[in-house]
């Protein structure tokens, strides 16, 4: 089994308040979840409205596809016309990790 998390650090465009934010965030969760069908959520820089980062995380018996879904998600974000993509982070958990 190989794990893999990607953490995106993005920054919001003309976003004014937190409650704008979440208009603008989680339609990509949803987005990220439904294409993808990997675990996402909003897990940082909650109280700041114009910056999020988002996690991925992605399970499979391959770490090749656990990569290329990681890397798909990766540019879907990038392609958001609406933030920048500041960085983005991956971990990796295998069967040889203790």
């Amino acid at each position: 089994m190989y794990v893999g998390a990607l953490e995106l650090d993005l920054l919001l465009g003309d976003v004014a308040s937190v409650k704008q934010k979440r208009s603008v965030v989680r339609p990509v969760v949803a987005e990220l979840r439904r294409k993808y069908a990997v675990s996402v959520a909003e897990a940082g820089h909650l109280d700041l409205h114009r910056r999020a980062l988002i996690g991925v995380a992605a399970v499979a018996a391959d770490p090749e596809h656990v990569t290329d879904v990681l890397d798909h998600c990766e540019r879907l974000v990038a392609s958001h016309p609406e933030f920048q993509l500041l960085s983005a982070r991956t971990r990796w958990l295998g069967p040889h990790d203790d």
